[in-house]
């Protein structure tokens, strides 16, 4: 049978694009469907305009910091709606380059919503009304999540995390409903462009699922800076007043909160409506698209990648799980994505990485064999800041073995310095390998290769 695709993409975020340009690299013909900005929630409402605010957050404590290395004291003020604006212009710019990518890699372009009429023929409804059908061999669904709001009464007060970047002015009074790394990523950056931020969390820690080192040392210096943390506690009612939303919250603390703001992170969910998976017959489990190891959902024609199917939700993971499926369906070099050793990071102040097992999970796997290297230390920044800031680094090996299973990091530049270890663990290094290692001095990702 002829089709008019021979891979059909619905979806034009990263690992959409990533897969439709890969495809096409293969000589296959492409399609691709988007409704809204290209580049998807990374570009447009997550990683990349949170990045970008996030360095804007940490000037005030620069411009203090300087002082204790001789700079005199330096006023300013943020102007947010310049830091808005230009933020939003440099996604515009991405946008644009997202564009041309597709037109070079010569991946036809559809704006608008796709439903499936079967499992071979899609329904692309345009913004203008006008609607056609498009028929493909292959289709992959690569339609992301979105952030979901608890069921609490007055909750149509709040706004979620892609309403953000869209704040005409800067709020006074942040309240953020969520422990996870969302939550704990605006708690910091709102505190550092001068808002009064107070989190609502659940439990008695934030970051649940990171290594219990990493959310104690984060929670301990979000404290310390000022951010106000009301753990063991839960909301029960929002209501809109002249002063502002007041939520009402109870469990370890029982008061009433003001805020100009109430920020609803507590979690997000495929974006499976209206797109007609019951016509062609694809399964949904737990809310998300289910596929086995090679991205195939319960049709054999049709795959979903990223956040839709609930695996580890980050943006390289979508791009690896989408290029691995043009790989072995159009490029003849059949693979499969590997979910084992996949680095991550909060982009908190103080910011934190991550690789492997944390020590609990190895714990539970490797049992007594596990040993665990660890260090926490002022960093050389600030001897002379006078801020009394704590870096941690930590190992996690197998004694057996001597393979180190984790790697764990609080402190400036986390990231940055996980992203190599990373390399390590997933190569399977040895706790001998990271010793034998000669560290740069003095950095803080020495470290890692000077544990005992």
């Amino acid at each position: 049978m002829s089709y008019d695709f021979d891979l059909f993409v619905i979806g034009g975020g990263s690992g959409g694009i990533a897969t439709a340009r890969r495809a096409a690299q293969y000589g296959a013909k492409v399609g691709i469907a988007e409704y809204s900005d290209l580049g998807g929630t990374c570009v447009n409402r997550g990683c990349i305009p949170k990045k970008l605010m996030v360095y804007a957050s940490h000037f005030p404590d620069l411009f203090e910091e300087a002082q204790g290395y001789g700079w005199s004291a330096v006023e300013s003020t943020l102007d947010w709606q310049k830091m808005i604006n230009a933020v939003h212009q440099e996604l515009e710019r991405l946008n644009g380059v997202y564009l041309r990518m597709l037109d070079n890699s010569q991946v036809q372009l559809f704006r608008g919503y796709a439903k499936f009429i079967d499992s071979h023929t899609l329904e692309i409804s345009e913004s203008s009304g006008a609607s056609h059908k498009v028929t493909a061999d292959k289709i992959l669904i690569a339609v992301g999540g979105h952030p979901v709001k608890p069921d609490i009464p007055g909750m149509e007060h709040a706004i979620v995390s892609d309403d953000m970047f869209l704040l005409k002015e800067q709020p006074r009074q942040v309240v953020i409903l969520g422990g996870g790394y969302i939550g704990v990523e605006f708690a910091c950056i709102m505190h550092g462009l001068g808002s009064k931020v107070t989190q609502i969390i659940r439990r008695d820690n934030i970051l649940w699922g990171f290594d219990d080192d990493i959310r104690s040392l984060i929670q301990e210096g979000m404290q310390q800076h000022g951010i106000r943390i009301l753990d063991s506690t839960r909301p029960t009612a929002i209501e809109k007043t002249s002063e502002g939303l007041k939520i009402t919250v109870e469990g370890k603390y029982q008061e009433t909160v003001i805020g100009d703001i109430l920020l609803a992170a507590t979690g997000r969910k495929p974006s499976l409506q209206n797109m007609g998976l019951e016509n062609a017959g694809v399964e949904i489990a737990n809310d998300a698209i289910a596929v086995d190891k090679y991205s195939r959902t319960s049709q054999s024609n049709i795959f979903a990648v990223g956040d839709c199917t609930d695996r580890i939700n980050l943006t390289p993971v979508a791009i690896n799980e989408g290029r691995a499926f043009a790989d072995t369906e159009f490029g003849g070099k059949s693979r499969i994505m590997s979910y084992e050793n996949v680095p991550s990071a909060v982009f908190s102040t103080p910011e934190a990485a991550t690789v492997g097992l944390t020590e609990a999970e190895a714990r539970e796997k490797y049992g007594d064999s596990v040993k665990v290297y660890r260090a926490r230390f002022k960093p050389m920044y600030h001897t002379l800041t006078g801020r009394d800031e704590r870096t941690m680094v930590k190992l996690v090996v197998d004694e057996t073995t001597d393979k180190v299973l984790g790697a764990h990091m609080v402190g400036a530049y986390a990231a940055e310095i996980i992203q190599g270890v990373a390399i390590a663990v997933k190569m399977g290094a040895t706790k001998a390998d990271f010793d034998a290692t000669v560290g740069i001095h003095p950095s803080t990702a020495e470290e890692f290769v000077t544990l005992r």
